[in-house]
């Protein structure tokens, strides 16, 4: 009874020591002594480690929004190149183009001048220019500019050598008259004989790309096959050197592509992986590098993603949440140990008052015993008033049987007093045969009598078997006698309003129920349905076994429920007739509980139906 714990001799003899020692200020002292060491030591470890793994993963992060930045602008610069490549190779099969590089008149060459400088205008090339075979300048889209091609000679431009050799050429470099740098597309035109007429020459330049690329604040370049940056958002990195060249490659590239200018090396190196940190050129800072091919071209796309404000946000919010934990974390530990301590100092107390605490278990028992007692009368109590429960939902189930009764009672008094009329008629005629010698005739009319009494007796037996008032005991009844029974008292009403029956039973089906009760639910159904017909109509009784189950279903081809009574079908004193008081469907559902059964309403296109399952008898 007592749910008091004991502490056995050993142990309160090693309470009393570690008290003491907890009582002492010293002890204390060294305690929290080493415990503020360890937590020191831990937050250390905590906040380091927090940053380091913090800073990979903020670097893992920065590196993918670099490589993703390095692909939107490779596609971009991939894009405007894609938009002027294929203009060398449509003009180089343009007749007109050819008529003049074959045959130059002033006409063609007007024709061929206003062709380039709308088709440049259309394309956003920087120029477009047609050479002849000795490679002077024949047309061109700037011919109305100061600075027109018209007439210069650029036989030296390796695009013109190169597309003549071999068909077409993709060239870098300084423009020798605008001094603008862009890429040069070329390619070869040839006559009617396969013989070399002249080269048609297109220039694009990355003004407008790399002011673009500038607005990002992510430091880009494109270097060609040899390393050398030829497109850049920082001037004072135009070609420039990212790999070592040799000494020839570099007097090749002053005297074709620079126009003199001296090559010097880019004053850092990009690394594949990592962080580079960057003082000059740029904003100062940290930076992610990441990689584009240009296939077509042999250029890389590289790109520089800032990673100081990314990083920094990311270690210093996981600095922040380490130290913040490890904080909770030797918050709690404190607290954890200050319990231990006072626990520790409340062990002697507590074994001082056991002895008092033992002495009030005998008075607590007695009040435990007065509980129990208090407790079984209780629960007699309780089963007293489910006992008046059931004689309450007993004497409503009565209730609601004679208030059925008390609706169907004048189609029942129809009934009995039909053949009551032909009783008397069958008598009298049945005494005027036996005033005139007719004893055979008699005799019919006698069993005409007979038969007659026989259905006014089965109507009140049904009527005085209806009212009886039983208790819900489960036994094995006979659906179809449930049934017939519930239309004899409800057919005089449904034949009066012309509503006709379709009864659809199995043979010999048989379930767990009480018969009456069963009668009693199927009565209310039907007169639900006579009710809500008001008139001619449908009403479907069927019955089907479902495993080891039945189910008997009532429908009619009614109005049907509105939503609001829907919703709310089983809760009492729910109804949408006019003088129903909504208790009916809520006793019959409680019918068929006591049955272990369900009643449930069964949505349908048409009318109302209402589902009863109950357990098969066999």
């Amino acid at each position: 009874m007592c749910g008091f714990p004991h502490t056995p001799l050993a142990n309160r003899a090693e309470i009393r020591p570690n008290t003491a020692m907890l009582r002492s200020p010293l002890s204390q002292t060294a305690q929290w002594r080493l415990f503020a060491a360890v937590w020191v030591a831990v937050a250390v470890l905590a906040v380091l480690g927090a940053g380091w793994l913090a800073s990979r993963d903020a670097q893992g992060a920065v590196d993918r929004q670099a490589a993703t930045a390095a692909a939107l602008h490779g596609a971009v610069l991939r894009s405007e190149l894609e938009r002027v490549r294929a203009v060398p190779s449509v003009l180089a099969a343009d007749p007109d183009l050819e008529a003049l590089v074959t045959a130059p008149s002033p006409a063609r060459r007007d024709v061929a001048n206003a062709k380039l400088e709308s088709l440049a205008r259309e394309v956003r090339a920087a120029a477009l220019y047609v050479l002849d075979a000795d490679g002077t300048a024949l047309a061109a889209s700037n011919w109305r500019e100061p600075t027109s091609f018209v007439g210069s000679n650029y036989r030296f431009r390796p695009y013109f050598s190169d597309a003549v050799r071999d068909g077409e050429a993709a060239f870098f470099a300084l423009g020798t008259v605008s001094g603008r740098p862009g890429l040069y597309l070329s390619r070869r035109i040839v006559d009617a004989s396969g013989r070399l007429a002249g080269v048609i020459v297109a220039k694009i330049e990355f003004d407008a790309l790399e002011t673009m690329w500038r607005r990002s604040e992510e430091p880009t370049w494109v270097t060609d096959a040899t390393g050398v940056i030829l497109i850049t958002t920082v001037p004072d990195w135009r070609f420039r050197a990212t790999l070592p060249l040799s000494p020839e490659r570099r007097r090749t590239l002053a005297e074709e592509q620079t126009a003199g200018a001296s090559l010097s090396d880019l004053p850092f190196t990009a690394p594949d992986r990592g962080l580079i940190r960057l003082d000059r050129d740029v904003v100062p800072g940290r930076y992610a590098h990441a990689v584009d091919a240009i296939p077509d071209l042999g250029w890389t796309l590289h790109l520089l993603q800032p990673a100081d404000q990314v990083m920094s946000r990311a270690v210093g919010a996981a600095l922040v949440l380490a130290a913040l934990a490890t904080a909770l974390l030797a918050a709690l530990s404190g607290v954890l140990l200050r319990r231990r301590q006072r626990a520790a100092i409340r062990a002697v107390e507590e074994e001082e008052a056991r002895a008092r605490l033992e002495h009030l278990v005998g008075e607590r028992t007695a009040e435990l015993s007065a509980a129990n007692g208090r407790l079984r009368r209780e629960i007699d109590e309780r089963r007293r008033l489910e006992r008046d429960r059931q004689d309450l939902e007993d004497k409503l189930v009565q209730a609601n049987k004679l208030a059925t009764l008390g609706q169907v009672v004048a189609g029942v008094a129809h009934e009995i007093n039909q053949p009551m009329a032909a009783i008397r008629t069958h008598a009298d005629t049945a005494g005027q045969y036996l005033t005139r010698a007719d004893p055979e005739a008699a005799a019919r009319s006698l069993t005409a009598i007979g038969r007659l009494t026989e259905r006014v007796g089965a109507i009140t037996e049904e009527l005085r078997a209806f009212s009886r008032k039983t208790r819900s005991e489960v036994v094995a009844v006979d659906v179809g006698r449930a049934v017939e029974g519930a239309l004899l008292l409800v057919s005089a009403r449904l034949r009066e309003q012309g509503v006709e029956v379709d009864v659809d039973v199995a043979p010999d089906l048989q379930v767990k129920a009480e018969r009456n009760r069963l009668e009693q639910v199927v009565l209310n159904l039907l007169q639900n349905a006579a009710e809500a017909l008001d008139g001619p109509g449908r009403v479907e009784v069927t019955a089907r076994p479902e495993g080891r189950k039945v189910v008997l279903r009532v429908a009619d081809d009614g109005p049907g429920l509105s939503p609001e009574v829907r919703d709310r079908l089983f809760t009492p004193f729910t109804t949408d007739k006019p003088q129903g008081v909504g208790l009916g469907l809520v006793i019959s559902r409680d019918i068929v509980a006591g049955f272990g059964g369900e009643l449930s309403h069964e949505p349908t296109g048409r009318g109302a139906a209402f589902r009863i399952v109950l357990a098969r008898a066999k």
